[in-house]
């Protein structure tokens, strides 16, 4: 595991009714799509900083980006 690589303990999925994923796949397809993600903020991260960009401002503009995802399967 790289030293840079992002940690992150992941939570128990719950469904809208507040009941636990239990399906294996589907927790593992969260799993690796959330490392994903996690490395690929991670090394944008790390160039930001390495092109002096301001480490307070890149936090927040990636948190940003996360609240602004829409869901398309909203009823």
């Amino acid at each position: 595991m790289d030293g840079n690589q992002v940690q992150f303990e992941f939570p128990v999925w719950l469904d809208p009714d507040g009941k636990p994923v239990a399906c294996v796949e589907k927790l593992k397809v969260m799993r690796e799509n959330l490392e994903e993600l996690g490395q690929m903020a991670q090394d944008a991260f790390e160039d930001a900083i390495l092109m002096g960009c301001d480490e307070h401002q890149v936090r927040d503009v990636l948190a940003t980006m996360m609240q602004s995802l829409k869901n398309p399967y909203n009823r």
